[in-house]
């Protein structure tokens, strides 16, 4: 399911939302033009979860930074645009209900979850982690609670036949959900070292998105809908 655009639309104009994208690719554009010289900067700033509680003598700067940076780097081109198209979709509305500093702060706090869900799942990695999806997990998981009856203009590709279908915000996300925990249910028995698309960080940001939202809602906004009662 490729998401094309929701029919809820945003109150005021989403400063932040714009500037993390225009963030991410920034720093993708920088990552291309080191040419040879991108692998370096990615296990650089990257976070690699072997490292985190290892020997070596890494301050503390070094060892944690990467929770951080980590959310700016892409693996590819089609990696970056396929997260900036669901940050775009989604995180405009979800930044208009809690208000830009707290969006800021949420986005962020998200992406470390996600970080540090990914890590307990994968311990021993040497294999960087990179990428923003794990805070627009989360920022999915607050769309699910305050739009769940959105609707979203879905491109649906089914065999030579791609329709155009709205799908409600909440069969959207459930379906999309499912298939993360499904697919990192699989990725369990790999062996350690092995890359790939890091599913567990997708399932522990989007959970802390669910438990975070209702924390972050700006005061006064409208009562978030009986259907989040379902997803404590």
């Amino acid at each position: 399911m490729i998401p094309l655009r929701d029919t809820t639309r945003s109150s005021s104009f989403p400063v932040v939302n714009t500037i993390l994208i225009i963030s991410n690719v920034i720093v993708f554009l920088y990552e291309i033009s080191l040419g040879q010289g991108s692998d370096r900067f990615i296990f650089q700033h990257g976070l690699i979860p072997g490292l985190l509680f290892s020997s070596t003598d890494m301050g503390i700067v070094e060892r944690f930074s990467p929770f951080f940076t980590s959310l700016f780097i892409h693996g590819g081109f089609l990696h970056l645009l396929g997260n900036m198209l669901f940050l775009y979709i989604f995180g405009d509305n979800v930044e208009d209900k809690m208000g830009h500093f707290k969006y800021l702060v949420f986005y962020i706090m998200c992406g470390f979850s996600a970080a540090i869900f990914q890590t307990l799942t994968n311990i021993h990695s040497t294999i960087p982690m990179i990428g923003a999806s794990g805070a627009i997990s989360g920022v999915l998981g607050a769309y699910l609670i305050f739009f769940p009856r959105s609707r979203i203009l879905t491109l649906l590709p089914i065999l030579f036949i791609i329709p155009l279908i709205h799908i409600p915000a909440a069969v959207f996300i459930i379906v999309w959900f499912i298939f993360q925990f499904l697919s990192g249910l699989a990725t369990l028995p790999a062996k350690p070292g092995i890359g790939g698309v890091a599913f567990w960080a997708h399932i522990g940001g989007f959970v802390s998105g669910l438990i975070l939202a209702r924390f972050f809602h700006k005061k006064g906004s409208i009562r978030i809908s009986r259907f989040s009662k379902y997803y404590h």
